[in-house]
């Protein structure tokens, strides 16, 4: 089973106020707390789609392809496009967002770990039943994932094959917080 991720780091963080993947939580910056909890060396290939130069130069230092994201304004489907196009040969391809600091390496383990054993199905991590990300797409959906316009990501396919989804548990709900303000 060759699983690959797409590390998203597009976001303008309009909420924030600013590039928020470079803020430290708990004194470490998101993005090296997405790096820490998704490490390439877990897939045959692993990207990050961004925008910003800054955060394509520290994940080349990491070991992920960079995959510049000029359309970024298009929202997240430009990310799902564009990281997808590069691993579109892969059994599976996991979509994270890196505004996530609290998620865990274990958390990601156990997820490709479900995949690995139902690679016909779609993976999200959860907390007490509810879906959150990030989300493992077996190759059967990647036109669908192709397809996507505007700002959606994977939800819409979930949405739309929840026949195929099964759900894992993180370590904790605080893993699927996301950071969307200072505060």
């Amino acid at each position: 089973m060759r699983a690959g991720a797409v590390l998203m780091a597009s976001g303008a963080g309009k909420r924030f106020g600013s590039n928020k993947l470079l803020h430290p939580v708990d004194g470490v910056p998101m993005i090296q707390r997405a790096f820490q909890a998704v490490p390439a060396e877990l897939f045959d290939r692993a990207c990050v789609v961004s925008c910003y130069p800054e955060i394509l130069a520290l994940a080349r230092e990491r070991g992920y392809l960079s995959v510049p994201n000029p359309d970024a304004a298009q929202g997240q489907s430009a990310s799902v496009r564009l990281g997808l196009s590069r691993l579109a040969d892969l059994d599976g391809v996991m979509f994270c967002v890196c505004d996530q600091p609290w998620l865990r390496r274990d958390s990601v383990e156990r997820l490709l770990a479900d995949f690995s054993g139902h690679p016909g199905c779609i993976c999200s991590l959860s907390w007490k039943g509810e879906r959150g990300s990030p989300a493992v797409f077996p190759r059967d959906l990647f036109p669908e994932l192709l397809a996507l316009t505007g700002d959606r990501g994977g939800g819409g396919v979930i949405r739309a094959h929840r026949d195929l989804l099964r759900l894992v548990e993180a370590g904790g709900a605080e893993e699927l917080r996301d950071v969307d303000t200072r505060a």
